[in-house]
């Protein structure tokens, strides 16, 4: 019970919102807000201040905060023990991607071989995805971003250029091809800041001398797809994330194009384990049948 009371204690002291909290534990907000409240009357204490749109830890929240994160570090580490015991004839492996295209056929690789293990997938942001491997929330995370970063074991899942995609009865919907210069005469649709593929097709526009022209912020790949087909706008995108769709009509660049990088990562200190070596061996690579043999180097250059 003090695990359960303390894991949620954690979770809205990371987040610092109840209601952000409640969505990572999958829980309603009520449970969340009981649980808080059943622990400080548990030992008379108060762990947050209450405020109009957040909690703020206490001076005893404070100091709770590293022993709390312990106990949830050392509780996801007896999990990971249990479910990488015996045979993999059993258990569940977790990923967090950042979207499951380039992942799914290493998934299904490792689903035929090992058929009795589970498989969940989370979906966010490169940030989020990365965090949740840190903490131990996840096995592994899928990711653009390239990280360098010694607690983490890195395999290029896979190179992508990226493409222009139309309405069919956009100007450039007919052509064979165009320059990425031409981008600048598009009202493109894009993702939020901090977005990989954003950040590509920002940079592959400086190497020419052009700006971001007039754009849309749309937050979701199937969004932007949808807002296409409406011919709200144009937008690049990595080749391998763009649905088989008459309605969408894909050009490529003629020089320049804009390439983006796939890795899947896990914590090094994991990698030998049982689950995690299957996972690995499983992997589906540009060139290769196995992951095992495939650490990469220094990510190259997001333009060619």
């Amino acid at each position: 019970m003090l695990g359960d009371l303390l894991m949620t204690f954690y979770e809205v002291a990371r987040q610092g919102s109840i209601t952000t909290a409640a969505r990572q534990l999958r829980v309603s907000q009520p449970t969340v807000t009981g649980r808080i409240r059943q622990l400080e009357e548990l030992y008379g204490v108060e762990l947050f201040h209450r405020r109009a749109s957040r909690v703020d830890l206490s001076d005893t929240g404070v100091a709770l905060m590293p022993l709390a994160e312990q106990i949830v570090q050392q509780e996801s580490n007896a999990d990971f023990l249990l479910r990488n015991a015996g045979n993999l004839r059993m258990g569940n492996l977790r990923i967090g991607a950042t979207g499951p295209y380039y992942i799914l056929r290493s998934v299904a690789a490792f689903r035929q071989r090992y058929p009795a293990i589970g498989v969940s997938i989370q979906i966010g942001n490169s940030r989020q995805m990365l965090d949740a491997l840190f903490e131990y929330r996840i096995d592994a995370a899928v990711s653009s971003h390239a990280v360098n970063d010694d607690r983490l074991h890195r395999v290029r899942l896979a190179a992508d250029p990226m493409v222009l995609v139309t309405h069919p009865a956009h100007p450039f919907a007919r052509r064979p091809r165009v320059e990425v210069s031409e981008l600048a005469a598009c009202h493109l649709l894009v993702r939020e800041q901090g977005s990989m593929t954003r950040e590509a097709t920002e940079s592959a526009l400086r190497a020419v001398g052009e700006e971001l022209p007039a754009h849309t912020v749309i937050g979701s790949r199937e969004a932007i797809c949808e807002a296409i087909r409406h011919n709200l706008g144009a937008s690049v995108m990595p080749m391998g994330e763009v649905p088989r769709d008459p309605a969408l009509t894909v050009v490529p660049f003629a020089s320049r194009a804009p390439v983006i990088h796939e890795y899947l990562y896990c914590l090094n200190s994991r990698r030998e384990t049982r689950l995690l070596s299957a996972l690995l061996d499983s992997l589906v690579l540009p060139g290769a049948a196995s992951g095992r043999h495939c650490e990469v180097p220094p990510p190259a250059p997001i333009l060619n």
